[in-house]
């Protein structure tokens, strides 16, 4: 039975190697770039020169597939798919046409970045933070002299790191969005409130609750009017957000939210032989029961391993997802999973929450002692927890991988109280989400 993969990002990765350690041996696999599995979230570090060189952002090759056994196309565009005849048709760089036929398709067709019609959206230095070669200009341009001032669209995850990354290379930053505050839809005030701080604090600039309106320049970009004036920029990072790339199958497929390829739980397609994988397709949100649409590379490399199981012909289903991430911005970390308190309302949820602030060690602890904030979010009529957020300068990500297992496992916060964990506060920590759970204050 032959399989095409379309697409060598992480979630095509995963297939095709899920695939070749199960005994599929005819797979091809087509790519419209040289470079493949890129690992987009450490490029804040290459380009804040935290690492020396981005070759380290790769974890595998066109190559490594071939000597498994794959047939790679790298620098190939998939034109047309005809799902009725099972057939791609493809064109090379050297515009050579390809066709091919399949038993089994799988699309990791990915996502790109969002990009609103701005007057001046053409000019130079304006770039995206989603590939090698964005991330390579990146680090170009800030080596030049004359780039002084960084301009970063988007106070999110990424535009935040390359925010800090961009001051660590002694530029003017200013970080831009729309929504009243930074993280907006990915943390509440309280912990969001937390990054700012760290951001204000080592001189980024940031200016939210208004909206661009042009791009200012002759060829090269020199400012950017806003709605709250202009703000000078020699270099602006866009980073809006991301859509998936479904243009392959408009009206072929049906579509879930943010018109990603709807899937079920086997990440199959309103065609069963066809597969979505990764940031193209959706994904099932168990903090809101409901099919979602949630792009990052964990999710990714795990629909990917689980589409090639059911495309093998074992049915395993994907537990579905939490949203978990994290960020360190100047040593402090803000690690979410599930929903926001804000979120949670926004979605007409009936919840509570609970908050701890308190020291990660005993008083009697003679090193380091940071304190940490953890937010517990709960719905009302079942108790299950729904969400999780925690900010310190302690790594607490263990603690978040527990939360993230509780709300997928639909665990109840009363459960969580009583969570059979070891003792060993020098070693362990004060558990703030027993105490969080405990607050609760369930009488059975």
């Amino acid at each position: 039975m032959k399989t095409i993969i379309i697409g060598l990002n992480h979630a095509g990765c995963a297939a095709a190697r899920t695939l070749i350690n199960l005994g599929q041996t005819d797979i091809t696999i087509y790519d419209r770039s040289l470079e493949v599995s890129f690992l987009a979230c450490g490029m804040a570090l290459w380009i804040g020169g935290q690492l020396s060189s981005g070759q380290g952002l790769f974890y595998a090759s066109a190559k490594d597939f071939v000597a498994l056994g794959a047939k790679v196309m790298t620098e190939t565009m998939v034109d047309t798919i005809d799902f009725d005849r099972k057939y791609i048709q493809a064109h090379t760089k050297s515009g050579q046409t390809v066709t091919d036929t399949y038993d089994r398709l799988i699309l990791a067709t990915g996502s790109r970045p969002k990009m609103p019609n701005i007057p001046g959206l053409a000019l130079d230095n304006i770039i995206n933070a989603k590939t090698f070669r964005d991330a390579e200009r990146a680090v170009t341009l800030l080596a030049k002299p004359d780039i002084r001032r960084v301009a970063v669209i988007g106070a999110g995850y990424i535009g935040i790191e390359l925010a800090e990354a961009c001051r660590r290379q002694g530029k003017e930053v200013t970080l831009i969005d729309s929504a009243p505050r930074i993280m907006n839809a990915h943390a509440d005030e309280k912990f969001s409130n937390f990054i700012a701080e760290q951001l204000t604090a080592h001189g980024i600039r940031i200016e939210t609750d208004l909206r661009i309106t042009e791009f200012e320049g002759d060829s090269k970009l020199r400012s950017i009017r806003t709605t709250k004036g202009s703000i000078p920029a020699d270099l602006a990072f866009a980073c809006m957000g991301f859509e998936p790339c479904t243009e392959l199958a408009q009206g072929k497929l049906e579509l879930g939210p943010k018109n990603a390829f709807k899937v079920d739980k086997n990440q199959r397609t309103s065609r069963p032989d066809v597969f979505a994988i990764g940031d193209c397709a959706t994904i099932y949100n168990n903090a809101i029961d409901a099919p979602d649409y949630i792009a990052l590379a964990s999710n990714a490399i795990r629909t990917g391993i689980i589409a090639a199981f059911n495309a093998a012909g074992i049915d395993l289903p994907y537990p579905g997802a939490q949203g978990s991430s994290g960020l360190c911005i100047y040593d402090m970390k803000l690690l979410t999973t599930g929903l926001s308190l804000q979120a949670a309302k926004e979605h007409h949820l009936d919840v509570s929450f609970i908050d701890v602030d308190q020291k990660r060690f005993p008083d009697s602890h003679s090193g380091p002692n940071p304190t940490v904030h953890m937010r517990l979010v709960y719905r009302n009529d079942d108790r299950v927890l729904i969400g999780a957020q925690i900010a310190s300068k302690a790594d607490l990500s263990g603690a978040i991988h527990m939360l993230s297992l509780a709300i997928q496992t639909h665990l109840t916060i009363d459960a969580l109280a009583y969570q059979d964990i070891f003792l060993m506060p020098e070693v362990s920590g004060l558990n703030a989400y027993r105490k969080a759970a405990l607050s609760a204050g369930y009488l059975p």
